[in-house]
């Protein structure tokens, strides 16, 4: 699958390309991908179970109350149902909020550990290693670390910049480190 926005010379192409041809995503409609917009929360809750097969639970009962009636709905409910994501406080997901880099660190690791997935440490480095290292949220201490370890994701100047925003091509590289390897 090839999308209007995405050239081949650009350096997330073939990832795009690699998430696009199993399923993962179909883009943002009208044949672009949109590779510079933020991803919300909800976008990559979907993505991260699509890559792993997670089905969506069908007519959910027990769901965040934010989780809405839309594509996003059966997803949301699964990964409550299944312990990957407690959602952000009061039952509510904050589906349409733009995804941190360490909510999305997060919301993998307990997806891999959920299925039994987590990858081993290799040569990777410790989030010490950074000059930002020291601000990682209590909560994503062990998703961060793992991630790292495991060289799934990088920082960029020396720093890991997790309460900034993901877009849409830094999302593609990490679905595709996880899944190529």
């Amino acid at each position: 699958m090839t999308f209007k926005d995405v050239k081949a010379s650009a350096w997330y192409a073939e990832e795009v390309g690699f998430i696009a041809a199993r399923g993962i995503t179909s883009g943002t409609g009208d044949g672009k991908y949109r590779p510079e917009e933020g991803l919300t929360r909800g976008q990559f809750a979907v993505m991260i179970l699509r890559a792993y097969g997670v089905s969506p639970v069908k007519n959910p009962a027990d769901n965040f109350t934010d989780a809405g009636n839309t594509y996003y709905t059966g997803y949301l409910a699964a990964a409550k149902r299944l312990g990957i994501s407690k959602g952000t406080g009061n039952n509510r997901f904050e589906p349409d909020k733009k995804i941190s880099r360490q909510e999305m660190f997060t919301l993998i690791y307990n997806t891999l550990k959920v299925i039994d997935r987590l990858p081993e440490s290799t040569n990777g480095k410790a989030p010490a290693s950074f000059s930002d290292g020291d601000k990682v949220a209590a909560w994503a201490k062990d998703a961060v670390t793992v991630l790292l370890k495991a060289g799934i994701v990088n920082g960029s100047n020396g720093r890991l910049d997790l309460t900034e925003e993901l877009n849409r091509a830094q999302m593609a590289q990490v679905l595709y480190n996880l899944l190529s390897k």
